[in-house]
């Protein structure tokens, strides 16, 4: 995907969430460390700008260093990010945004901490590339692209101010070492 495909597909997201909940109210954005909170944030700005009459939906940040459940085998040395929800997530209609939806782990692990910080009346899942092969029963509300690729492959979401440019590479693994 180019920086233009990206920035489509996050509009495209942006008015379909919007649609779909009738507006703004009771919606928050969770991005998922790390690449899911910019894209959160893209997804806030895209829809205050398409919808000015609603109130800009709040943004918050999530990590799942210790909801993984390969943490305690995997992970001797973890290094936690923050949790980051100014807001109360309890009756809230939660939009959790990622960059790449694979196993479902990642997915698992989120709405995991984000249920131990309230009970939200419903959680949507966002992700800019659905690349397949599920471990667990868990699928996206909104997809930016998705992608049919071998389990040998590695989808690598950049983007521009972390990796200087926007653009989705899929790459295969070298030797089946990650890139």
């Amino acid at each position: 995907m180019s920086a233009e495909d990206i920035e489509r597909a996050l509009l495209r997201i942006a008015h379909e969430v919007v649609e779909r909940n009738r507006g703004c109210r009771d919606l928050v954005l969770v991005g998922v460390r790390t690449l899911g909170v910019p894209l959160a944030r893209r997804l806030q700005d895209h829809i205050a700008t398409a919808y000015p009459s609603d109130d800009r939906p709040p943004l918050g940040a999530v990590d799942i260093t210790l909801y993984r459940d390969d943490a305690p085998m995997g992970l001797p040395d973890p290094v936690v990010g923050r949790t980051e929800i100014p807001f109360r997530l309890t009756g809230k209609s939660v939009l959790l945004v990622d960059d790449v939806l694979y196993t479902g782990r990642t997915v698992r692990a989120a709405i995991d901490a984000l249920i131990d910080l309230g009970r939200p009346r419903r959680i949507e899942l966002a992700v800019l590339v659905d690349r397949g092969h599920r471990e667990l029963p868990i699928r996206a509300d909104y997809v930016g692209r998705s992608v049919e690729t071998a389990p040998d492959q590695s989808v690598k979401v950049h983007l521009e101010g972390k990796d200087g440019e926007d653009r989705v590479v899929v790459r295969r693994l070298a030797d089946g070492h990650s890139l």
